[in-house]
């Protein structure tokens, strides 16, 4: 497991398996190793890069003001790392939008998008809603026990999953790491959608979830509706955590989505 100095960050990140590259991109709060189930399903056939973002993990220390752009960078000089010129780029919540800069700054490095339980307007899910707050303060205030339960609440996972995403999230469910609000105040200030059909030549899967209360179905339907030719699935028995709740049923469209994008 490899480090790399990027901007003042130490960067960690893993490759696994053979084949053509894959960049697997997290969202807030959520390490690298988040990508554990479908990387078990990728790796027989393509060459799998996940990292820590910068803050999260052991991508330490954070080093300045955060930015999509500045993640996007960050994922652009790991490719680099890897020797990769393109890659399949897939990318969770925030790594959506981040996924999303980095095939506009850098089209031509980018072989194909997923982009899963995602949004192109960062204002769109960071925005105080009155829902949101007090689901946000329910998972902040109060014993383990509850915090825990009110964060699987709100991803729409059940308790029986708990241990497992605390081991993949890298963190006890009950607490949220410090980075948390500075990573949500970077992607307030960001917005891909004036520039969404540019991606037009990039064969592009958006996934969301019925039950998403963070990233609301009607965001992935906005961007595929803006990309041309991209193909829109919604999973009505999901929410946030659709990557580890249906491992099986999205790492088969993720699977069909590259094969055809060779």
């Amino acid at each position: 497991m490899p480090d790399l100095e990027h901007q003042g960050c130490r960067l960690h990140y893993r490759l696994s398996g053979a084949g053509a590259p894959v960049l697997l991109i997290q969202g807030v709060g959520v390490e690298g190793n988040g990508w554990l189930p479908q990387i078990e399903a990728l790796a027989p056939y393509y060459h799998c890069l996940s990292f820590d973002n910068r803050g999260i993990g052991r991508s330490l220390p954070t080093a300045g003001k955060l930015s999509i752009e500045l993640f996007a960078a960050d994922a652009l000089a790991l490719m680099d790392a890897a020797g990769w010129e393109k890659a399949h780029v897939i990318g969770h919540s925030m790594g959506g939008l981040i996924a999303q800069h980095l095939a506009i700054a850098a089209r031509h490095r980018v072989r194909s998008l997923s982009l899963l339980c995602t949004f192109a307007r960062g204002r769109d899910v960071t925005a105080l809603t009155w829902p949101m707050l007090v689901s946000g303060l329910r998972t902040r205030i109060g014993p383990k026990t509850w915090r825990r339960k009110a964060f699987l609440e709100m991803v729409h996972a059940p308790e029986s999953l708990a241990h497992q995403m605390a081991d993949l999230f890298g963190h006890d469910l009950a607490d949220q790491p410090p980075i948390v609000m500075k990573h949500l105040n970077a992607m307030s200030r960001y917005d891909a959608t004036p520039r969404l059909s540019e991606l037009a030549a990039i064969p592009t899967l958006v996934v969301s979830a019925l039950h998403d209360r963070i990233a609301k179905p009607a965001l992935g339907r906005a961007i595929a509706a803006a990309i041309p030719g991209a193909k829109y699935i919604e999973f009505e028995d999901a929410g946030h955590a659709l990557p580890i709740t249906h491992p099986a049923r999205l790492n088969t469209l993720l699977l069909d989505h590259l094969q055809h994008c060779l």
